[in-house]
C-alpha cells in the first residue's frame, strides 16, 4: 500500500495480525531486506514494513532536506496514524535505528519498545558532524556521478560489510540486486539530509528513554558494539545483546536468529 504524508508518497507493507511492530531498515536497503528475518513474526504480530524516503518504492524528492531526521520522523507517526495504530514496538538497523531512536525521543508516547541494530545516537560534537557532512557529501557527489551500480560496487566491499563475504554467493547476489533497485537520488539524499552529521546528537536525550530497549550489535562489528555499551549506560531499562559470529548486519547475516531475538523480546514486552 503507499501512504502520503506531507508530499512524500511512502510504501508501506503490513503482514500479519496482532501486536504492532514496526521495521525500519538501513542505508541501500528497502522492506524486502527484512522479509527472511521476519517471516516467521507475521504468525503473532502486526509486522509494518516502510521505504523509507529515498528508498525502495518510496519517493525521493530533490531538495534534500526534505530527508532530515526529525521530519521523516514525523512522516513516520503519520503514517502510524493512517494505520490507526496508537502505539507500537519498533525495530531499527543503522539509519533506520537512528530515525527509530528519534521518534521514540520526539513522540515517546508512541513507542512500546525499541530494537536498536547496529545504530548510534549520533555524533556528540560540531566538529564531529562537521566533518561527517563532508564525507557523506562526498559520498553523495559519488553516486550522481557514476551512478547507483558504480556506487554499490564500492558500497558493498567498505569494512562495515566485510562478514557479508561468508553469505553464499545466490544470498550476496540477491542483496546486490536489492540495493541496485534503489533511487540514485534518494540514497544521495539520504546521505546529505539524513546522514550521521547532519542530524542532532541524542546522547544527551538517552535518559529520556523510559521503556525497554534492546541494544544490539554482531561481535565482528567493534566499533558498534561499543556505542551500544555506552548508550547503555544512560537508557535506564536498557540491555545490550552481543551476536557471535556476524558483523554490522545481524538481520541479514543470521536472519532466523535476528527473528527469535525479536520475537523474545517484543513478547517480554507486550503494551498494557
Amino acid at each position: 500500500m503507499f501512504i502520503s504524508s506531507s508530499g512524500v508518497t511512502y510504501h508501506v507493507q503490513v503482514m500479519g495480525e496482532g501486536e504492532p511492530i514496526v521495521f525500519l531498515h538501513g542505508f541501500t536497503g528497502s522492506i524486502a531486506t527484512w522479509s527472511r528475518a521476519t517471516e516467521p513474526l507475521h504468525n503473532s504480530y502486526q509486522c509494518i514494513f516502510i521505504d523509507i524516503i529515498g528508498h525502495g518504492e518510496t519517493d525521493s524528492p530533490d531538495d534534500f532536506s526534505r530527508y532530515h531526521i526529525e521530519t521523516v520522523a514525523k512522516d513516520i507517526i503519520h503514517i502510524l496514524d493512517a494505520l490507526s495504530i496508537p502505539k507500537t514496538h519498533l525495530v531499527g538497523y543503522s539509519m533506520g535505528g537512528r530515525l527509530a531512536l528519534a521518534i521514540s525521543i520526539l513522540y515517546s508516547t508512541r513507542v512500546t519498545s525499541l530494537v536498536l541494530e547496529s545504530s548510534s545516537p549520533g555524533l556528540r560534537t560540531e566538529e564531529e558532524r562537521a566533518a561527517r557532512r563532508k564525507s557523506d557529501e562526498q559520498l553523495a557527489n559519488r553516486i550522481e556521478q557514476e551512478g547507483i551500480q558504480g556506487f554499490i560496487d564500492f558500497w558493498e566491499k567498505i569494512p562495515l560489510f566485510l562478514s557479508q563475504q561468508a553469505l553464499t554467493k545466490e544470498r550476496q547476489q540477491e542483496i546486490r540486486k536489492q540495493r541496485l533497485k534503489n533511487n540514485p537520488v534518494g540514497l544521495a539524499n539520504s546521505l546529505k539530509g539524513m546522514g550521521t552529521g547532519s542530524q542532532p546528537s541524542y546522547w544527551d536525550r538517552l535518559n529520556e528513554l523510559n521503556f525497554p530497549t534492546l541494544l544490539l550489535c554482531g561481535e565482528l562489528d567493534q566499533k558498534y558494539c561499543r556505542i551500544a555499551e555506552e548508550m547503555s549506560l544512560s537508557i535506564q531499562n536498557a540491555k545490550v545483546e552481543k551476536i557471535v559470529e556476524v558483523g554490522h548486519a545481524i538481520h541479514v547475516e543470521q536472519p532466523r536468529f535476528f527473528g527469535k531475538i525479536i520475537n523474545e523480546f517484543v513478547s517480554d514486552h507486550f503494551s498494557q
